[in-house]
């Protein structure tokens, strides 16, 4: 039994290096779109080499973060996070040293592989280190403080792009990695699950990542109307078809298909691809809009954002009480129709747009919809599951959302009808951002329709999440799983 006190140096030590692990890759995923409209002229690269910056980082961290925490599992989670650290730091160097757009993306594929060794490995590091008595209050505190980074990611992100360059942006996880891989060699303890046996599903994992990728080509390539984009489009259609045959019918599939034989988790999984398609494709593309159109430094639109990561930071927890008493349904309706009016409050922030009466109340409004239902939407996903499948829900819920941000970064373009030099024209992006803007909204009616139609109250008895403070704005906290406990 797991034996670490929280007080105990130990302890501290190993909040810290989790906590710095998690966060090196939860800053990367919000930090760089504040880089995006820099990198695009320094390298000379068209909206789709922005959109390949942004998704080839998710396609990979999406489609292997469930084998991720089955790798750490097995072969040791202080290893496979140690390793997925360096790998990540190592990417992140490639990506600070790219010398084309082309470079760049292929690194950021790299750097997702090391995110989904360290993502689901630093909660589960805390999971198997602390005492029981101390482990909820240890996962609040690595809650709280990613939260903490997240929030200053964007701000950090745009002083770098301003000060030092956008490569910096990337550069800056090497010092943190080499912070973190001593520390945790030296004061985490080891662990494994022993009941695993070492097989693993990779053909699956190989089919989910190559069909989203396929359809991600398809969807970013579309305008250019050629063989080889309706080529990848069946090919991906083929990928994911060979995916859910694969995970039918292997005995240890990493995805099995008979968890969404409950009519629940499968309702709140389709309401976080509406809800997370349209997050994805706000954040994608409101600094471009902020900086492009609205003339803001990086600084100042980073900065901008700051409100909704504060939000939910100050009152996710109060949402997750609120969720607790008066069931899932209420907040996973109102909360994407809020977001939606904040969405249709950005249609405001145009050329010269001033931050207090333009900027500032679309965000609020979104972010008070964020604070009602990403916490009550974690808690039904592992309501809604058996207590002994809350880490997979957990896992297939935060995947979900990483590939409905990765799909919709590279269709909300393509809908909004955004050409190839879009964020090279002011005027043009402005007009494209609006009908994103309609387009994201109609999506988070659709999925508070879901909510309202399909989600239900949880049985009692349910299992009730532990990372109650968020702040993370590109995925639902990701749940490991541990000791049964009940709402």
């Amino acid at each position: 039994m797991p034996d670490v006190r929280l007080a105990s140096p130990q302890g501290k030590w190993i909040l810290f290096t989790t906590v710095l692990g998690s966060s090196m890759a939860m800053l990367d995923s919000t930090v760089v779109n504040v880089a995006l409209p820099r990198i695009g002229r320094d390298l000379d690269a068209e909206l789709s080499a922005l959109q390949w910056t942004v998704n080839a980082y998710m396609l990979t961290l999406a489609g292997l973060i469930l084998l991720g925490g089955s790798l750490g599992d097995t072969y040791g989670r202080r290893k496979i996070f140690v390793v997925g650290v360096v790998w990540f730091a190592v990417a992140s160097l490639l990506c600070g040293l790219a010398p084309n757009a082309e470079m760049l993306i292929a690194a950021r594929a790299l750097q997702g592989i090391g995110g989904a060794l360290l993502t689901p490995g630093s909660l589960a590091l805390i999971q198997a280190s602390f005492h029981p008595d101390d482990r909820g209050r240890a996962v609040g505190l690595w809650s709280g403080f990613g939260g903490i980074g997240a929030a200053v990611g964007p701000f950090v992100g745009g002083w770098l792009v301003d000060g030092p360059g956008w490569r910096w942006v990337f550069l800056l996880n090497v010092p943190l990695a080499l912070v973190c891989v001593p520390v945790a060699l030296r004061h985490v303890p080891e662990s494994a699950d022993g009941r695993k046996h070492g097989r693993f599903d990779v053909l699956g994992a190989v089919l989910g990542a190559l069909a989203l990728a396929l359809l991600t080509y398809a969807l970013i390539e579309a305008t250019e109307g050629t063989l080889l984009v309706a080529v990848a489009a069946i090919a991906g259609v083929a990928a994911a078809i060979a995916f859910v045959y694969v995970e039918k019918r292997r005995p240890d599939p990493m995805m099995p298909l008979d968890i969404f034989s409950s009519r629940q988790f499968t309702a709140v999984n389709l309401v976080t691809l509406c809800v997370y398609a349209a997050f994805g494709g706000f954040f994608f593309l409101a600094v471009i809009q902020l900086q492009v159109v609205s003339g803001y430094s990086a600084l100042a639109a980073g900065t901008a954002l700051l409100p909704t990561t504060a939000l939910m930071l100050l009152f996710s927890a109060r949402s997750g009480e609120l969720g607790d008493r008066i069931g899932p349904r209420i907040p996973l309706t109102v909360g994407p129709l809020l977001c939606g009016a904040g969405m249709l409050l950005m249609l405001r922030v145009g050329p010269d747009a001033a931050y207090l009466p333009d900027v500032l109340p679309a965000l609020l409004v979104l972010g008070l919809g964020m604070v009602t239902l990403v916490a009550p939407l974690t808690a039904t996903v592992l309501a809604s599951v058996d207590a002994s499948r809350a880490g997979l829900a957990s896992g297939v819920n935060n995947a979900a959302a990483r590939a409905a941000s990765l799909v919709a970064v590279a269709a909300l373009p393509l809908v909004a009808g955004m050409g190839p030099e879009a964020y090279l024209r002011p005027e043009a992006f402005d007009a494209a951002f609006g009908r994103a803007m309609v387009v994201c909204a109609v999506v988070l009616v659709a999925g508070a329709a879901l909510a309202f139609a399909f989600v239900r109250r949880p049985a009692p008895g349910c299992e009730r999440p532990e990372c109650r403070t968020h702040g993370n704005v590109v995925s639902p906290p990701l749940e490991r799983p541990r000791a049964r406990k009940r709402l």
